[in-house]
């Protein structure tokens, strides 16, 4: 009986492994030769965070880095899908293989990290605080018992949380933040840079960026932890890119002028 026993253990793991869709810890890394099977990315992004990935005025997602990806994607000899993710959701949809890769403004954090893996990385980027002119708010201290709007599972909500004394109210994207401040709902609203200026210069000209900001941060692709074999490509391509000249040309695009991390 014991030995029956001994020899039914290992099938009824491995059936439970199978039924699981669980993998070996060292089974053979194969995330390049999936991708490369398939033919095509599938991109998951924000499409309410410009300049870096949103819709224009017909509808079509464009940004900083939605250029950079099909550059970098096409140089792979590979095609790009783009999939809009709720922002809060879209490390579960990593992980949950929904996407193949985050790809949209992402800030490197020690917090993230322990989830998820990055590239190098290839823009810098600020947590500002915006306010609205001759509001009396001059510096993060004087957030003390307002309210600070923030996009839901974004860094700003982690520094918010960490850094100020102030009540955060969590908004599905950025978008939905200053429509909040500027119908006075809010009194401020933390987010990137990139994004706070792009939008401060096409459409809230009522609103100032305070001095002081609360952190400074990089941007990176994100990647499965086990999807190291992608990275690697992916690292070289983004290296090639910054060296042959064409990542400096989106960011002119973009940014009117270079501003990559080499």
């Amino acid at each position: 009986m014991k030995k029956l026993l001994s020899n039914l253990i290992p099938l009824i793991m491995l059936f439970f492994l199978i039924g699981t869709g669980c993998e070996p810890k060292n089974a053979p890394d194969n995330s390049l030769q999936k991708i490369e099977e398939k033919g095509y990315f599938v991109i998951g992004l924000d499409e309410h965070f410009p300049p870096m990935g949103f819709r224009d005025d017909i509808g079509e997602i464009v940004g900083f880095d939605i250029d950079l990806a099909k550059s970098a994607v096409e140089k792979m000899g590979l095609d790009v899908r783009f999939k809009p993710v709720k922002w809060e959701d879209i490390i579960l949809k990593l992980n949950d293989k929904d996407i193949d890769v985050i790809w949209n403004g992402l800030s490197v954090t020690d917090e993230r990290a322990e989830q998820i893996a990055f590239s190098d990385v290839y823009l810098a980027n600020r947590q500002i605080i915006i306010v609205p002119e001759n509001s009396g708010i001059n510096s993060s201290r004087d957030l003390e018992g307002r309210i600070t709007g923030v996009q839901a599972g974004s860094s700003s909500e982690q520094i918010s949380n960490d850094e100020l004394l102030t009540q955060v109210v969590r908004y599905s994207n950025n978008a939905a933040a200053l429509s909040a401040l500027n119908s006075g709902e809010i009194d401020a609203v933390v987010m990137d840079e990139l994004t706070g200026r792009f939008y401060l210069t096409r459409q809230y000209g009522n609103f100032q960026i305070l001095e002081e900001y609360l952190a400074e941060e990089f941007y990176a692709v994100g990647f499965r932890k086990a999807d190291d074999a992608l990275r690697n490509e992916l690292n070289k391509i983004l290296a090639q890119m910054k060296e042959d000249g064409s990542a400096a040309e989106i960011s002119q695009k973009w940014f009117g002028k270079d501003i990559l991390v080499k």
